[in-house]
């Protein structure tokens, strides 16, 4: 796999990473709008130019990325939403 797919997938995790919790924890309708744009964003990764795009910035991404996670977890905490992936982690 070359750098720029590897950026590109890095983002993705990112940004599948907000959209799951996202729908951890809000109504089914709640902020439709807003994470409408996650998906949309999702969904335009692949269109994205990556040849621009260097490790740092891919860092600062899932920097911010664990920092919202990190806002988040006295909530998970709690155990009352329960898993955001089920999916085993490699």
């Amino acid at each position: 796999m070359d750098l720029e797919n590897k950026y590109r997938l890095r983002v993705e995790s990112c940004i599948g990473t907000i959209i799951d919790v996202h729908q951890s924890i809000s109504s089914p309708y709640e902020n439709e709008d807003f994470i409408s744009r996650f998906y949309e964003l999702r969904d335009s990764i692949d269109d994205m130019d990556m040849s621009g795009v260097s490790d740092r910035d891919i860092r600062l991404v899932e920097q911010a990325t664990n920092a919202l996670l990190g806002e988040f977890r006295s909530i998970f905490e709690t155990g009352d939403h329960g898993f955001i992936n089920k999916k085993r982690s490699h």
